[in-house]
């Protein structure tokens, strides 16, 4: 992934880099370490990843119809338009940009820093405005000058997740706010995770002392997916305990999982999430699910 988005970042000269756009303007007011080409935004060095390669592509396939990314999406939007409506929102390790996308079209003007060149292409093809080829330590972002940013279903791939919720921490403002979501209890641990570069599985509880460790605190802090734990427990967790379904088609059985579902089943699970939403809407928790949802602000000082 890395070495695609290196050659492509090198096919030109330098100086053909340097046509800014208005992107740019905004984007510059936060880093001076960033090239352009095609109205994507590249480091000048690049970092390796813990994530496949063909991740971003498969999710693209799916993050359109899929309930799992529509629902974690209207959580985050619900979240992000309470908490930080007016500031412009920074989605590290945004993949193809769906979550960016979904906010952009709320009001929120937002920048989605990416070290994929496919989870980048994909994104332009969305039309999201402000797209950045990096990881985050890559684009050479000024310290205390980030209001807001996003973290989701990124944490669980950075081994230390102590160091790098403290280098969040040093890029935001004072009282600059953090959005998390990772996946939940280890007890869920299945094939799924180490496919997916995973490094551990969280509980609220755990998450919250992590951020409080890296010099935050908590300003809300919640379950989603509240009925997914037992499915997944029973068709992935056990199965990959058991050494079952690996030769499995891995993409067309996540296909079939994302997929909405119809009927009776679509209704009951649309009266889930709205029920879900509308306690995310008014702070209060949901107390068990498959995913973590997190805000946590910067401490003063």
């Amino acid at each position: 992934m890395c070495e695609l988005r290196a050659n492509r970042a090198d096919s030109l000269p330098y100086p053909q880099f340097q046509n800014k756009t208005t992107h740019m303007n905004m984007l510059e007011k936060y880093t001076e370490g960033l090239i352009e080409r095609d109205g994507i935004f590249f480091a000048k060095k690049e970092s390796i990843i813990s994530y496949p390669k063909e991740g971003n592509e498969h999710c693209f396939q799916i993050e359109e119809d899929s309930f799992w990314f529509n629902h974690r999406n209207n959580c985050i939007i619900e979240t992000v338009t309470k908490y930080s409506p007016n500031e412009v929102f920074f989605d590290i390790g945004g993949g193809n940009g769906f979550v960016a996308m979904g906010l952009e079209k709320n009001g929120i003007t937002t920048a989605l820093i990416e070290p994929g060149i496919e989870g980048c292409l994909n994104a332009k093809k969305r039309g999201v405005s402000n797209i950045v080829c990096s990881t985050l330590e890559d684009a050479s972002f000024m310290n205390n000058s980030i209001h807001a940013i996003g973290l989701f279903d990124v944490v669980e791939h950075i081994e230390n997740d102590t160091v790098f919720l403290k280098l969040i921490n040093n890029y935001l403002v004072e009282n600059g706010l953090v959005y998390i979501t990772v996946p939940a209890f280890n007890a869920l641990w299945s094939d799924e995770d180490d496919h997916a570069g995973h490094f551990k599985r969280y509980t609220t509880k755990k998450l919250e002392n992590i951020l409080k460790e890296s010099g935050f605190k908590i300003e809300f802090s919640t379950y989603i997916f509240s009925i997914l734990p037992i499915p997944v427990f029973f068709f992935r967790s056990l199965p990959s305990r058991l050494g079952l379904n690996k030769n499995a088609n891995k993409i067309d059985k996540h296909i079939n999982e994302h997929k909405s579902k119809k009927g009776i089943a679509d209704k009951v699970l649309n009266s889930i999430w709205r029920w879900e939403l509308n306690r995310i809407k008014k702070g209060k928790k949901i107390p068990f699910g498959g995913s973590c949802l997190v805000v946590a602000r910067k401490i003063c000082g």
